[in-house]
């Protein structure tokens, strides 16, 4: 069962809580969608800024509060925090959002930026469509995340891989992936590269140890 399924929704109230905090009674649907389209929007404008995570909350009031985890929060602020002011101009606009709407910057320390999964994948996509070798990119990541701590990691990386005709996946791992294990602490995370050969998929599974508490008090 832990190989079939996202690591993060197997262990929610575990050993992580949901990305998405409100609740609904009518509106569920139309809310949802708008999460859905706020992610993607900010996902892909905001790659190069070492987004990690993306917390939406609501408030009974209508308010939308985005928690914006990233390695480079310079990149977002902007100047005197011009950039925050027309980042919610333009999701406000472009996504056709009515209520208002706060962005909230959270930094990821040095210290920890390997062990976030999207930022190594966001990494890798990247250098891929900079048409760096996939398989150095593996390695590398690989080298990084364990010597910032971690017990284990695991890349996957698929699709025309150097443009072959025929699509593939390649799996490359260090330590140990336990999946089965609900206390165990992995971060997973996807993200795409685009190429002139179609797009590649990349998949990151990081192990950061075993939580004996519930993480999410």
């Amino acid at each position: 069962m832990g190989h079939k399924i996202n690591p993060t929704s197997f262990r929610l109230k575990i050993t992580d809580t949901w990305k998405s905090k409100w609740f609904s009674k009518g509106n569920y649907v139309a809310q949802l969608h708008e999460d859905i389209k706020i992610r993607e929007y900010l996902e892909k404008h905001l790659r190069k800024a070492g987004l990690s995570r993306i917390d939406i909350e609501r408030l009974n009031d209508g308010t939308i509060t985005i928690v914006v985890h990233t390695t480079k929060p310079g990149l977002i602020i902007g100047k005197g925090g011009a950039g925050i002011e027309e980042l919610k101009k333009r999701v406000k606009q472009q996504l056709k959002i009515k209520s208002e709407l706060k962005v909230n910057i959270e930094e990821i320390k040095d210290r920890d930026i390997n062990l976030h999964a999207q930022v190594i994948a966001n990494g890798i996509a990247e250098q891929i469509e900079r048409r760096v070798a996939f398989r150095r990119l593996m390695k590398q990541a690989l080298e990084q995340v364990m010597q910032a701590g971690a017990k284990g990691v695991k890349v996957a990386i698929g699709g025309r891989l150097n443009g072959a005709e025929i699509a593939r996946t390649e799996h490359l791992s260090a330590g140990k992936i336990p999946l089965h294990t609900l206390r165990a602490d992995i971060d997973f995370a996807r993200s795409t590269a685009h190429t002139t050969y179609g797009t590649i998929g990349i998949k990151v599974w990081i192990y950061r140890g075993d939580v004996f508490e519930n993480k999410t008090k």
